[in-house]
C-alpha cells in the first residue's frame, strides 16, 4: 500500500466519520428517537458516560437519550472540530469533537452546554456505529434540568 493510499483511505474515512457525526447530532434535535435511530446509531453493546447519567447497551442508550430530551422543548446539538484517528484497515476510529448544545425548557429558559466529546466508532457492514461514547462538560450556562447539579426534581 502506498503513501498516498493510505491518505486516500483515511480521507475516505475522515469524510464518512465526519458526516455520522454530523447526522447524529441533528438526528437529537430532528426526527424520530426510537428503536431504529438506536440501530442506526450505536453498537448492541455501546456504552455512553454523560453528564445526566451513564448507559450501557443500545436499548438502555435509547431509553435515557428519550428521557433526556423530553426534559426540554427543544433541543439543538452541533458537533465541530471533529478529529478521527482510524486503525488499519478501517475497521474502528477513535473521534473526538467540540459540542455545543442548547436546551429551551417547557419555560422558555435556555441551558446551555458547551464541551468535548470522545468516541469509539466500529465500523459494521451498515456502516459506522457508535461503541463507547462520553461527554465532558466545559462550562454551562442557564438552568441545568432538574435532578442534574443539584437541581431539586
Amino acid at each position: 500500500m502506498t503513501t498516498e493510499t493510505v491518505r486516500s483511505d483515511h480521507h475516505h474515512h475522515h469524510l464518512a466519520i465526519t458526516t455520522f457525526v454530523s447526522r447524529f447530532f441533528r438526528s437529537l434535535d430532528v426526527g424520530k428517537i426510537d428503536e431504529a435511530w438506536a440501530r442506526e446509531y450505536f453498537t448492541e453493546d455501546v456504552r455512553e458516560r454523560t453528564p445526566i447519567g451513564d448507559s450501557e447497551g443500545r436499548d438502555a442508550v435509547l431509553r435515557h437519550t428519550v428521557q433526556a430530551l423530553g426534559r426540554f422543548a427543544r433541543t439543538q446539538h452541533m458537533a465541530t472540530d471533529v478529529v478521527s484517528e482510524v486503525t488499519e484497515g478501517g475497521a474502528a476510529a477513535v473521534v473526538s469533537c467540540n459540542a455545543l448544545m442548547t436546551h429551551v425548557h417547557h419555560d422558555g429558559t435556555v441551558f446551555t452546554v458547551g464541551g468535548h466529546c470522545r468516541t469509539e466508532l466500529r465500523r459494521t457492514p451498515d456502516g459506522w456505529r457508535i461503541r463507547d461514547t462520553a461527554v465532558e462538560v466545559i462550562w454551562t450556562q442557564g438552568r441545568p434540568p432538574a435532578g442534574v447539579g443539584g437541581q431539586a426534581e
